[in-house]
C-alpha cells in the first residue's frame, strides 16, 4: 500500500464528478432541443438526456482473489464506465405553431427533467467537494510526517 493511495482514490473520484457535472450541464442545455439527431428514417428526434455509469476502478482477478483469501485491500478508485441514454419517454406538449408539430399540433420535448438535474448536480458537486476535502486532509498529513524529521 502506497501512501498516495489515498490521493489516487480522490483524484480518480474528482475526474468522475467532473464529468457527471458535465453530463448534467449538457442535459440542462439541451431541456428544450427538439432536434438533436436523426433516427433510422431521417425524421429529427429530441435530445435524449443522458446519465454517468461509475464503477470500481479495478475489478482485477488479483482483488478477487485477495478478497476471497480475506487479504481485503481497499478500492483503488472510481471510473466512469458508460454514458449511456435515458429511456424514457419524451414529453409532449400540445403547441400547434412550433415547426416540429406533428399533424395533432403536438411537439416532443426532451426526456430532460430539470428538477432531477438540479439535484444530480448537486450530488456531483457535494461529491467532488467531499473528495476536495480528503485529498487536503491527505496532503496534510503527509506534509506533517514530512516534518518529523525536522
Amino acid at each position: 500500500m502506497s501512501i498516495f493511495d489515498a490521493l489516487n482514490t480522490s483524484s480518480s473520484a474528482l475526474t468522475a464528478q467532473r464529468l457527471r457535472m458535465d453530463v448534467v450541464s449538457s442535459n440542462i442545455a439541451n431541456a428544450q432541443t427538439t432536434r438533436a439527431t436523426r433516427n433510422e428514417n431521417g425524421e429529427y428526434e429530441p435530445y435524449r438526456r443522458k446519465m454517468v455509469v461509475l464503477e470500481s476502478d479495478k475489478n482485477t482477478f488479483q482483488q478477487y482473489l485477495e478478497k476471497a483469501s480475506g487479504n481485503k485491500k481497499a478500492t483503488s478508485g472510481v471510473k466512469v464506465s458508460a454514458i449511456i441514454e435515458d429511456e424514457k419517454p419524451f414529453k409532449l406538449v400540445f403547441n400547434p405553431n412550433h415547426p416540429d408539430a406533428d399533424e395533432n399540433g403536438y411537439v416532443q420535448l426532451p426526456n430532460v427533467d430539470p428538477l432531477q438535474e438540479m439535484v444530480d448536480l448537486m450530488s456531483a458537486t457535494r461529491s467532488y467537494e467531499a473528495n476536495i476535502t480528503a485529498v487536503n486532509a491527505s496532503k496534510s498529513m503527509l506534509m506533517k510526517a514530512l516534518e518529523i524529521g525536522k
